[in-house]
C-alpha cells in the first residue's frame, strides 16, 4: 500500500501535516507539534478536543472553503481554496529557491542546522517567512505581555466576511462578533472556548462598533449601523439571541438632530451600568460629535465638532469609560485619543505624541485598568499604553505592543474583564483573534 504523501517544510525538510495541527487532536499530531516550536512558542497551549457545549440556536452547517476569502502576502486569493497558517492566516506561498526542496528526504543534521541558519538570517535580513509569528518587543527590552491563543476559534471558517467589531460577554462566556458582505449572517456568537454557537442576521445592515451590556436582571447587545439602506445610521439594541428591542436613531436616514435624536455613520457605543450611554458619531459622516444619552435616550451633553482643536473631532472612532470618571476617545484622522469629564463632558486633556505612525482606531481598558490597549490598523499593531490613575492625564507612554501580520488590519478590539483575553477583530485578515495575559 502507497504510503500518503506528506507535505515537507521547506527549511527544515522535515515532514510536515497538510493542514494547521491545532485542529487535530491524534496522538500522531501531537507528536509532530513539537517539530514546529516557531508556531507555538508564544502561543496559549490548545484547548482539549471535548465535544462541543449545545448550541442555544441550531448552528448551520459550516460554510466551504470556497466562501472564504484570503490574503496571502497582502494580496487577495479571491475564493479559491487556501491552506491556512496555524495562526488563522493564509499560509504564504514557498519562496523562491526553496520550492524544489519539498518532497524530498531529510539528509542528517547538516540539512537541520543550513536550515536554521536559514531562518536566522531571514530574520535578520527582514524576511517575511516569520512575520506571522513575530512579536514586537520595545526597546527597553521588557518581556510580552501577551500571547496568541491558537486554538480560538475551533473553526475559523465561520469568519465567511470582514470582522468589523467584537464584544465580550465576560458574564456568560459568549463572544459576539460582527461582519459585513452578501449573504452573511452578520453577527456570529462564539463561546469562550472557541466553540460556534449560532448567528442572527435581522435587520443589521453594517456593523461596525458592537457591544454587551449586563445588568442585575438583564443582558442585551448594542450595534451600531453604518449602513445607508433601511436599516442604517443607528444605534440599535438586541437580545442576547438577536431579537430587536431599540431603535435610536431615524432608520436609512443620516441627520444631526437631538430631538428626535439622529445619527450620520455612528461608530461606536459604550453603555454604563446605569444606562448611560456614550455615542461617538461620524464614522466618515457629517457629525464628528461625543453624545452622552440618559436612560431614556436624551442628551445629557454633547462634545466636538469636525476640527483639529481641542474637543474638536476628525472621526471619532472609538469610546470607553474608566472607572474614574473619564471618557475616552479615539480621534482618528487626528491622531490622538481624547479624554473628557463623563458627568460634564469638559475636555481633561489629549494624547498625541504616541500616534504618529497611525490614528488610534479603538480604545479599551484592561481588566485591571492598568493600560489602555488601543489599535492602529494601518501599521497592524496593538500598542498598550500605561493607563493614568486619578489626577492630571499627562503624557502617553507605550510599555508594550502586540505586532500582528502584515494586512491583519486590527479594526476595534474588545476585553474579557474576566480572563482579561483580548480579542481583535481584523479586517483585512477577515478573522477575529485572541490574546491572552502571559501570567
Amino acid at each position: 500500500m502507497t504510503p500518503k504523501r506528506q507535505h515537507r517544510d521547506p527549511l527544515l525538510g522535515a515532514a510536515r501535516p497538510p493542514r494547521c495541527l491545532r485542529r487535530s487532536c491524534t496522538p500522531k499530531a501531537a507528536s509532530q507539534l513539537s517539530r514546529f516550536p516557531r508556531t507555538t512558542a508564544h502561543s496559549a497551549e490548545p484547548s482539549s478536543c471535548a465535544p462541543p457545549p449545545p448550541l442555544l440556536i441550531p448552528a448551520g452547517p459550516a460554510p466551504s472553503w470556497a466562501a472564504r476569502r484570503h490574503f496571502v502576502g497582502g494580496h487577495r486569493l479571491g475564493t479559491e481554496r487556501v491552506s491556512r497558517g496555524c495562526h488563522g492566516n493564509a499560509a504564504r506561498p514557498a519562496r523562491p529557491g526553496l520550492a524544489s526542496m519539498r518532497g524530498k528526504r531529510a539528509v542528517g543534521p547538516w540539512l537541520v542546522m543550513a536550515g536554521a541558519l536559514l531562518v536566522l538570517l531571514g530574520l535578520l535580513g527582514g524576511s517575511q517567512v516569520l512575520k506571522a509569528f513575530d512579536y514586537f518587543y520595545p526597546s527597553s527590552g521588557q518581556q510580552q505581555m501577551y500571547k496568541l491563543d491558537i486554538s480560538w476559534p475551533k473553526i475559523p471558517e465561520y469568519f465567511t466576511g470582514q470582522t468589523f467589531c467584537v464584544a465580550v460577554d465576560s458574564l456568560h462566556g459568549l463572544v459576539y462578533v460582527g461582519q459585513r458582505g452578501d449573504n452573511v449572517p452578520k453577527v456570529l456568537v462564539f463561546s469562550e472556548e472557541g466553540y460556534f454557537l449560532y448567528s442572527w442576521n435581522d435587520t443589521v445592515e453594517m456593523p461596525h462598533g458592537i457591544f454587551v451590556l449586563n445588568t442585575a436582571t438583564d443582558s442585551s447587545v448594542w450595534i451600531t449601523d453604518v449602513g445607508t439602506g433601511k436599516y442604517g445610521h443607528t444605534v440599535k439594541q438586541y437580545s442576547p439571541s438577536g431579537k430587536l428591542l431599540q431603535i435610536l436613531g431615524t432608520p436609512g436616514n443620516a441627520g444631526s438632530s437631538l430631538n428626535p435624536i439622529q445619527f450620520d455613520q455612528p461608530a461606536e457605543i459604550f453603555v454604563e451600568e446605569s444606562g448611560d450611554m456614550y455615542v461617538v458619531d461620524g464614522d466618515g459622516g457629517m457629525n464628528n460629535r461625543l453624545l452622552k444619552l440618559s436612560t431614556d435616550y436624551k442628551e445629557i451633553w454633547l462634545s466636538g465638532e469636525n476640527g483639529t482643536g481641542i474637543g474638536q473631532f476628525k472621526i471619532p472612532h472609538s469610546v470607553t469609560v474608566d472607572p474614574y470618571g473619564r471618557v475616552w476617545v479615539a480621534d482618528r484622522d487626528n491622531r490622538r485619543i481624547q479624554v473628557f469629564d463623563k458627568v460634564t463632558g469638559e475636555w481633561l486633556g489629549a494624547w498625541s505624541s504616541c500616534f504618529s505612525e497611525d490614528g488610534p482606531y479603538s480604545v479599551r481598558f484592561t481588566a485591571d485598568y492598568k493600560y489602555l490597549i488601543v489599535a492602529q490598523m494601518n501599521v497592524n499593531r496593538l500598542a498598550i499604553l500605561a493607563a493614568p490613575p486619578v489626577g492630571i492625564i499627562g503624557d502617553c507612554a507605550i510599555v508594550n505592543a502586540i505586532q500582528l501580520a502584515d494586512e491583519t488590519k486590527p479594526h476595534l478590539v474588545d476585553i474579557d474583564m474576566k480572563s482579561g483575553a483580548i480579542y481583535i477583530a481584523e479586517i483585512g485578515a477577515q478573522q477575529v483573534q485572541k490574546y491572552v495575559p502571559i501570567s
